[in-house]
C-alpha cells in the first residue's frame, strides 16, 4: 500500500491528508505543533470544517491517518506549509518550505514522488527545491519525481473545493506529472490539467492577482464616486448593464492568505512588468485607512464615542481572520485613541452572546463584515438595537 507523508497539517495539508486517507492510502500528517499532532490522533479537527470532521470520524480514515512530529520513510512526500510574505523585503518567505524538505531528506529513496502544494514563486522548484532534494544523492526527474500542485481551496468550504475544483499538475517532467495525477485522481472529481512546474506556479499567482486587480478597480471607482456624490452601487449596477462589463462590488480592503500575498510573488520574479499589479496592491492596501477615515467623520461630533465594530473575518461568512482588513481598521482607530470593541459571531475569539447586549449604551455600530448572521440580526432587530444605543448611529459600507 502506498504511504504518503504530508508535511504541514493546517488549512491545506490536513484536508489533503484526510482525503488521501479516505482514498485508502496510508497517511502520516507531520506538524511541528504537538497539539495539532495530538488532535489528529484523537480524531479532532483543529479547523472549523464540518464535512471534514465527519470524514475524520470515519473508521477507515482513523485507521489510515496518524499524526507525527517528524517524517518517516514513504512513497510520496507532500509539502503543504505556509509561505508568508516577508513584510520588509516584500518577497516570499520560503523558510518553512525549505525546512519541510530538509526534514524528509534522510528518508528519500529512489522512486519517491515529492509534491509541493504550498504557493511558491515561479522557478522555486527548479532553483531551490531541486538542489535541496539532490543533496540526498538522488537525481530529480530520474531517481525521484517532483511536482508542483498548487492548492485551490477556500476556508469554510474546503470539502467542496478540494473535491470538485479543477487542479493543476505541474511536473518537472511528464513522468512526475503522471505520478502526481494518479494520487490526486483518487479524490479529486474536477479535471486534472497536466503542465510544467513553472506554469503551474504562475497560474496560481495569476488567479489571485486577477481578483486583486479587479477588486482594486472597484475600490477606486468607489473612491471617485464618493468625491462626486454618486451612489457607487447604483453606478456599478448601471455600468454592468453593458454586455461586456462585470465590475465587482467595492469593499473595505482585501484579506485572506492568498489575494493580498500572491501578487508580490509575481513582482519578485519580474519587477519590470508588474506596474499595474503593484498599483492594485497599493489601492487595496490603502482601503482600511480610507474606511477608518470615513468612520472618524461619522463620529466627529460625538464626545469620546464608544464604538462597536462587527466583523473580524477577512470576508463575509468565513471564520478566517488572516490579513483581515477589518482588524486593520479597528487597530487604526484604536491607535487614534478611539474606544472600539470588536465582535464576530463566526470567530471564536470575537464571539458574542447577544448583539443587543453588545450595543448597550454605545454610540456607533460599524458593520465591517456583512456576515449573513449579522445581516439577519440587523434586519430583524434594527429598531430594538437602536433603542439600546446611546446614539443610534449605524455605519455600513457599499450596500
Amino acid at each position: 500500500m502506498t504511504k504518503i507523508v504530508v508535511i504541514g497539517t493546517g488549512y491545506v495539508g490536513l484536508p489533503a491528508a484526510i482525503m488521501l486517507a479516505r482514498s485508502g492510502y496510508t497517511v502520516v500528517g507531520v506538524d511541528i505543533d504537538k497539539k495539532i499532532v495530538e488532535a489528529i490522533n484523537n480524531g479532532v479537527l483543529h479547523i472549523d470544517e464540518k464535512e471534514l470532521q465527519e470524514l475524520l470520524n470515519l473508521q477507515e480514515v482513523r485507521k489510515n491517518l496518524i499524526g507525527m512530529a517528524t517524517p518517516s520513510q514513504a512513497d510520496v512526500f507532500m509539502v503543504a506549509v505556509p509561505t508568508p510574505l516577508d513584510d520588509r523585503k516584500k518577497i516570499c518567505d520560503l523558510s518553512h518550505v525549505i525546512s519541510a524538505v530538509e526534514s524528509f531528506l534522510p528518508y528519500l529513496e529512489k522512486g519517491n514522488l515529492v509534491i509541493i502544494e504550498s504557493t511558491i514563486p515561479p522557478l522555486t522548484c527548479r532553483e531551490i527545491i531541486i538542489p535541496l532534494l539532490e543533496k540526498s544523492g538522488l537525481e530529480v526527474g530520474t531517481d525521484i519525481l517532483l511536482c508542483h500542485c498548487p492548492e485551490r481551496i477556500l476556508p469554510g468550504n474546503v470539502f467542496e473545493e478540494i473535491v470538485h475544483n479543477d487542479r493543476l499538475i505541474g511536473g518537472i517532467n511528464r513522468k512526475s506529472s503522471l505520478a502526481a495525477r494518479e494520487i490526486y485522481s483518487s479524490f479529486v472529481q474536477g479535471d486534472l490539467y497536466l503542465t510544467d512546474d513553472v506554469t503551474a506556479a504562475l497560474c496560481k499567482l495569476m488567479e489571485n492577482t486577477y481578483r486583486d486587480v479587479n477588486i482594486a478597480l472597484a475600490n477606486e471607482f468607489a473612491l471617485v464616486a464618493e468625491g462626486l456624490g454618486v451612489d457607487i452601487k447604483e453606478a456599478i449596477f448601471l455600468a454592468n448593464k453593458h454586455p461586456r462589463v462585470n465590475i465587482l462590488n467595492p469593499g473595505i480592503g482585501v484579506g485572506g492568505h492568498c489575494i493580498p500575498i500572491d501578487p508580490w510573488f509575481i513582482k519578485e520574479v519580474d519587477p519590470k512588468h508588474t506596474n499595474l499589479i503593484m498599483t492594485a496592491r497599493r489601492i487595496n492596501d490603502e482601503m482600511p485607512e480610507k474606511i477608518a477615515s470615513q468612520i472618524r467623520k461619522k463620529v466627529r461630533d460625538l464626545v469620546k464615542p464608544q464604538i462597536v465594530a462587527l466583523g473580524a473575518a477577512y470576508k463575509p461568512d468565513t471564520y478566517d481572520i488572516r490579513e483581515s482588513p477589518a482588524i486593520k481598521i479597528v487597530n487604526l482607530l484604536r491607535e487614534d485613541g478611539y474606544q472600539v470593541e470588536l465582535y464576530d459571531p463566526l470567530v471564536k475569539e470575537y464571539a458574542y452572546d447577544s448583539l443587543l447586549d453588545v450595543v448597550e449604551g454605545k454610540d456607533c455600530l460599524v458593520v465591517l463584515v456583512e456576515h449573513k448572521k449579522i445581516v439577519e440580526e440587523l434586519e430583524s432587530n434594527l429598531e430594538l438595537i437602536k433603542s439600546r444605543m446611546r446614539n443610534p448611529l449605524i455605519v455600513r459600507f457599499y450596500l
